[in-house]
């Protein structure tokens, strides 16, 4: 079986969910091929994020052309030193470029809060810290990205989708000084079952993905048991994180069904109860 092979379409849910974190502009076909394979398993719904501003607007535009699809805008963690220093190691697929300075970061960063304020636009993210990918140099650009970021969440009444990697203690404590905004959600979460109660007494959305499935994740499994159901949501992170037993093939939202159901089992749950309850979180996280 070719790593480059799309796994095949699982049985559907009874039940429809969202998708609550995709990258729709990274995966091979057209959108309307993606939602179309999403939409024959009962995934009627997407939030397709941006990582910087080029994708941004493209997550916009793509919202403003699909009812099922709502955009989230950002400058993505480990974009925000590239834009100062010219990191190589930053999240742009365009490759690194001379770094702007700090004008250039508040250039960006301007462009996203113009963005957040679309109506189709629900959630101001991924943002938050990447400790893994940037070293000690590019902190505070990230830090202050992060905290404009959720200020500007807050301005617009949106959704903040967080994107933490080996940061928990300090995306925890900037979250507690700055003020969360009313609706906080963390993506792809990958703390463990303390960090889940710790978010579960703010209200802080925890989404799971694929990666909880994988044979290594016992402590992801650990988060979701705790995790109180009204505060779950579930997510691809396309095309990454497929979840097993695919794991290493390309990842899309019609791969959701494989992700709810392992889910279900952690929570002693029948998928059908877990798909009403995710359906209903991701609407009020996303306020669609």
């Amino acid at each position: 079986m070719s790593r480059s092979e799309a796994p095949p379409l699982p049985e559907p849910l009874r039940v429809p969910v969202a998708d609550s974190h995709t990258h729709l502009d990274m995966q091979d076909g057209t959108v309307e091929e993606g939602l179309a394979r999403a939409a024959a398993v009962n995934v009627t719904t997407v939030v397709q994020v941006g990582c910087d501003v080029k994708g941004s607007r493209w997550a916009a535009e793509t919202a403003a052309a699909h009812a099922n699809v709502h955009a989230a805008v950002a400058l993505h963690p480990n974009e925000a030193p590239r834009i100062v220093h010219g990191d190589q190691d930053g999240w742009s697929r365009q490759g690194a470029r001379e770094g702007g300075g700090p004008a250039a970061l508040h250039e960006a960063l301007a462009e996203i809060d113009a963005l957040a304020a679309l109506p189709h636009v629900r959630g101001v993210g991924e943002t938050g810290l990447d400790h893994f990918r940037t070293g000690p140099e590019g902190m505070a650009a990230q830090e202050e990205s992060f905290r404009a970021h959720i200020e500007i969440a807050k301005r617009h009444g949106k959704a903040l989708v967080i994107h933490d990697r080996e940061a928990h203690a300090d995306v925890l404590r900037i979250l507690a000084e700055a003020g969360a905004p009313e609706r906080t959600v963390f993506h792809c979460y990958s703390g463990d079952a303390d960090m889940a109660r710790v978010c579960a007494e703010a209200g802080y959305f925890m989404s799971f993905a694929g990666n909880m499935t994988f044979k290594n994740a016992q402590p992801l499994r650990d988060a979701l048991a705790v995790a109180p159901l009204e505060l779950v949501l579930v997510e691809t992170d396309a095309p990454f994180l497929t979840p097993a037993p695919y794991r290493g093939r390309p990842n899309a939202p019609y791969l959701i069904p494989v992700t709810l159901r392992a889910m279900a089992a952690v929570k002693g749950l029948d998928e059908d109860t877990l798909a009403e309850a995710i359906a209903d979180n991701t609407a009020r996280a996303f306020d669609y």
